[in-house]
């Protein structure tokens, strides 16, 4: 009978695939913020500024996410009173004074959508990069 020796590489393994997830996600909500950030309008430059992205690998699973704690960015994203994005907005508009003691009248905010937009944008490109990292193309 062949004698026949056992070896486990089954830590190595999954140290490998946990790097090259890491990096992936990486790569990818990099490339998402920095496009977000592209597509954000800019008017003090402070929602523009204020998106991040973050990577947390648990063990199991790489989890990522492109965020903004400014409120504005939700504004951005989904828009505002008539026209909010699901047409759930205030109707009728509202008045409102500015910083400056100016007062105005508004209907609402459009969805601009930069995240959605970048999403849209990149989603082919990031999955392409994605299976090239997985199959060993790291550069």
């Amino acid at each position: 009978m062949a004698k026949v020796e056992f070896k486990d590489f089954s830590v190595k393994v999954k140290e490998a695939l946990s790097e090259r997830a890491y990096q992936a996600v990486e790569e990818a909500c990099g490339e998402l913020e920095a496009q977000t950030k592209r597509n954000t309008a800019v008017d003090t430059g402070q929602t523009k500024n204020a998106w991040i992205h973050t990577v947390v690998d648990s063990g199991e699973v790489v989890n990522g996410a492109v965020s903004n704690p400014l409120q504005n960015a939700i504004w951005e994203e989904f828009g505002t009173g008539e026209y909010a994005l699901n047409g759930n907005g205030r109707k009728g508009g509202w008045s409102y004074k500015d910083e400056e003691g100016k007062w105005h009248h508004t209907m609402g905010k459009h969805p601009r959508r930069p995240l959605f937009k970048a999403y849209s944008s990149l989603k082919n490109k990031l999955i392409k990069r994605m299976r090239a990292i997985f199959k060993g193309g790291l550069s």
